[in-house]
């Protein structure tokens, strides 16, 4: 997200909770309250009650048997799916009730969200690879060499989103904005 997503996240937050969308374009430095009514993410009350109409028609059209509550071994057995995600190096972004389609081999997996502590270990899978191309190759084994050169690809492709994702900056200071000279009185008027 970048600050401006965060403004229009404030603006349609306090808007929604009452506050006036003049001041929200005061407090934001929007000359035109356009400007601020375009930052909010509100909809017309006519567009809301269409949304709640077709999904009232909807729940009437399917099985009743999809709006039952769950039982308790459901329940137990959707956790149990987000505890399986949990693997060495990270945790697996796959669907809910989909199974592993790469057999647990985690470093090729596009799905595979890598826990930046992980990343020495990862290193040390990558320079694990190395060497057991380097032995692959010595050997002619050539289904297992372009195994583990795919296996490495993807390594050090994950290694390098890593790099890039720690480069990055983790905040951003948006600053403490100040209404008093906006409000038309400064903090020596505030003491009188």
């Amino acid at each position: 997200m970048a600050p401006h997503d965060f403004r229009r996240i404030f603006v349609t937050d306090a808007i929604r909770s009452g506050l006036p969308p003049h001041i929200a374009a005061k407090i934001c430095g929007h000359a035109a309250l356009d400007t601020t009514m375009g930052y909010a993410a509100i909809y017309s009350e006519d567009v809301i009650s269409h949304h709640r109409a077709f999904i009232a028609r909807r729940r009437t059209e399917r099985p009743s048997e999809e709006y039952r509550e769950l039982t308790a071994t459901e329940w137990d057995e959707f956790l149990s799916h987000f505890e399986l995600r949990k693997v060495a190096l990270g945790t697996c972004g796959r669907d809910y009730a989909t199974p592993c389609q790469h057999e647990n081999a985690c470093v090729r997996c596009p799905l595979l969200l890598v826990d930046p502590a992980q990343m020495p270990r990862l290193q040390e899978i990558h320079a694990n690879l190395i060497a057991r191309l380097q032995e692959a190759e010595d050997q002619g084994w050539l289904g297992e060499v372009a195994a583990i050169e795919t296996t490495m690809a993807a390594a050090a492709q994950k290694l390098e989103e890593m790099r890039d994702r720690a480069a990055q900056p983790s905040t951003v200071h948006l600053g403490m904005p100040d209404f008093r000279r906006d409000a038309g009185r400064g903090s020596a008027e505030l003491k009188d």
